[in-house]
């Protein structure tokens, strides 16, 4: 086919769908090749189509020639490039470029660049290819430099934050914030005045935010937007980070017509939003919105904050008010939450990070320094981690019947620093020379509704298998999402009491258990 539909174009038979259909068929490098060797270095033919009355032509000649990575093809393009006048595709020209070696070209691209930002407004029906074409240099640009992140210096620094939380258990991160003024949000907890080494140290907080004072943000005006953000956003990133140069970020919209992600809200409400944005301009996709915003953000600083949809440093998370503006938050990436950074592979029942550390500030007045634990559902270690990382722990197992799990439990557990002893083994059947001190784990989930039953049986005999290895006045700290189960298994079996339970998220009914064995004794 890649012979045929060349012949089509040389013989100029429907010259641009040819060409498009010769372009869907090098997307195989075999087919790439076969038409190099057909080709034998003559790019005649194609090059003189750069010339073509029609720019479409133009343009998926261009692209067909970027495919076949010849350097000698380069200044070819570049001058196709810097001549063509027909907007919407000069950033065609460019994607053709950038599959060969353009370093040569460099400053040319840069200057180029800088020349297209210096314009202060594009006509609006403008606006759209000049934007494309600023982002296709900008990325051209950034490979070519390689991108450097930049590393976090702010732990001396005092910051406003907001922490966001387990919904049902936020004073559990607010009591350990000592420095600052606290005030509980519906999500979370705002922190003015923080110690951001003290917070960097806390575990049990999801995300942390940076909310960014811009006085009024309207929705409707996607380049004021990005013109009073520039400046806010731009001096926290040079205070919390070492190093000059540009920071890169992408930008989240939240609520809305945005298409948010966020928790669901009353109608009332949602009817609120919507009423805002229609009154307004923002009738634009949520894509075509965002780049407004990061191109007015570029310009105004400089280029000091580039958009980028890979590697970014900073998200910019603008949040839709009732009144049609937007509350703007920073959330720093690059090397700032190095919290869970052992915890590099997971299983798909994998706990998160948070929850475990959350379980365990939660269990944190039973638990002792020093106890022998056993995690009988260890997954890839991250209970035991997070019970080590609250207090200090002696001897730590974990068991797993799944053989994967046990091996990445292996390898996140040595990043962390950590010593557990792992087997993979059924909990059911294991046995030890001495009793535990503790038993601290998430416990399995249900499959399925045609499973419960089975789940249930297992929680009814896990109470009574973990007797055997338990010491007297032994401590079982469980996560679970069946609390119904434990309660009921707890009643079976009258040497355990439930000491304290922790709802953590009401819908799925996940609960944390602090349980006693032999409680009533002295």
């Amino acid at each position: 086919m890649v012979r045929e539909y060349y012949e089509k174009v040389c013989a100029g038979d429907e010259v641009r769908s040819n060409l498009i259909c010769l372009r869907d068929e090098l997307k195989e490098e075999e087919k790439r090749r076969e038409f190099a060797y057909l080709l034998g270095g003559d790019f005649s033919k194609l090059c003189s189509l750069l010339k073509d009355e029609d720019p479409k032509v133009r343009k998926n000649a261009a692209l067909v020639l970027g495919k076949l990575e010849s350097e000698d093809l380069l200044p070819i393009l570049f001058d196709a490039y810097q001549k063509e006048e027909t907007l919407f595709i000069r950033a065609d020209y460019l994607k053709a470029i950038s599959g060969l070696d353009y370093r040569p070209l460099a400053q040319a691209l840069e200057k180029r660049l800088s020349a297209l930002r210096d314009v202060r407004e594009w006509p609006q029906e403008d606006w759209k290819h000049i934007s494309e074409e600023i982002r296709t240099l900008q990325a051209m640009l950034l490979r070519c430099r390689g991108i450097r992140h930049h590393r976090f210096s702010g732990d001396k620094e005092k910051e406003d934050v907001i922490l966001l939380t387990n919904r049902r258990q936020r004073e559990a991160t607010a009591e350990q914030i000592q420095k600052g003024k606290i005030t509980m949000l519906a999500g979370g907890v705002r922190v003015d005045g923080a110690s951001l080494k003290e917070i960097r140290a806390i575990r049990t907080y999801s995300e942390l935010l940076f909310p960014v004072r811009t006085g009024l943000l309207p929705a409707d005006r996607p380049e004021q937007c990005g013109e009073q953000l520039a400046a806010p956003v731009l001096a926290l990133a040079d205070r919390i980070y070492n190093g000059a140069g540009a920071f890169l970020f992408r930008i989240e919209l939240k609520g809305g017509a945005s298409g948010s992600s966020t928790r669901q809200r009353s109608g009332t409400e949602d009817r609120a939003r919507s009423e805002v944005f229609s009154a307004g301009d923002f009738s634009e996709k949520k894509g075509v919105y965002i780049r407004r915003v990061s191109d007015a953000l570029e310009r105004q600083s400089g280029a000091r904050l580039i958009n980028s949809v890979t590697d970014y440093e900073l998200e910019i998370r603008l949040v839709l008010r009732r009144d049609g503006s937007f509350a703007a938050m920073v959330k720093p990436l690059a090397e700032f939450d190095g919290r869970f950074e052992y915890r590099r592979e997971v299983v798909s029942a994998s706990i998160s990070p948070v929850n475990a550390a959350l379980c365990a500030h939660l269990a944190h007045p039973w638990l002792k320094e020093g106890a022998q634990i056993l995690d009988p559902f260890c997954g890839v270690g991250t209970m035991l981690i997070e019970r080590d990382r609250e207090v200090k722990a002696g001897t730590m197992y974990g068991l797993d019947l799944f053989g994967e799990a046990i091996d990445k439990a292996k390898r996140n557990t040595q990043r962390a620093g950590c010593r557990v002893n792992y087997i993979h083994r059924d909990f059911f059947t294991f046995t030890h020379g001495y009793l535990f001190d503790e038993v601290f784990t998430d416990m399995p989930l249900s499959a399925g509704e045609g499973t419960k039953q089975e789940l249930r049986s297992l929680y009814r005999e896990f109470f009574i298998k973990v007797r055997t290895l338990l010491k007297e006045k032994a401590v079982l700290v469980l996560y679970s999402s069946e609390p119904n189960y434990v309660v009921e298994s707890v009643r079976a079996v009258p040497e355990y009491q439930i000491e304290k339970s922790f709802l953590i998220n009401e819908k799925k009914g996940t609960t944390v258990f602090v349980i006693l064995r032999n409680a009533g004794e002295t």
